[in-house]
């Protein structure tokens, strides 16, 4: 858990939202990809999917979208957050 905080606030590099996210994955410029523990089913489906269709590490962290948002510098919660390669 420790670890995932760190790699995000660490990040020289990051999107932040699901549409950015999957476009990045798309575009294969993701090399990590966390998500909150308090988003919806099919947000978790889609994202898992298209994360093992492209190889691409998935982490849960243990808080909300409110954490993320706060752990990635943005006045709004974050549902999910990718590192850039």
């Amino acid at each position: 858990m420790a670890h995932s905080v760190q790699a995000i606030r660490e990040a020289k590099e990051k999107v932040i939202g699901l549409k950015q996210t999957l476009r990045a994955i798309q575009q294969n410029k993701v090399s990590a990809v966390y998500i909150a523990n308090d988003i919806e089913d099919f947000l978790v489906k889609r994202i898992t999917d298209c994360c093992q269709e492209n190889k691409i590490p998935l982490t849960a962290v243990d808080f909300g979208q409110k954490e993320l948002g706060h752990l990635c510098q943005i006045e709004v919660g974050a549902s999910v957050v990718a590192l850039i390669k």
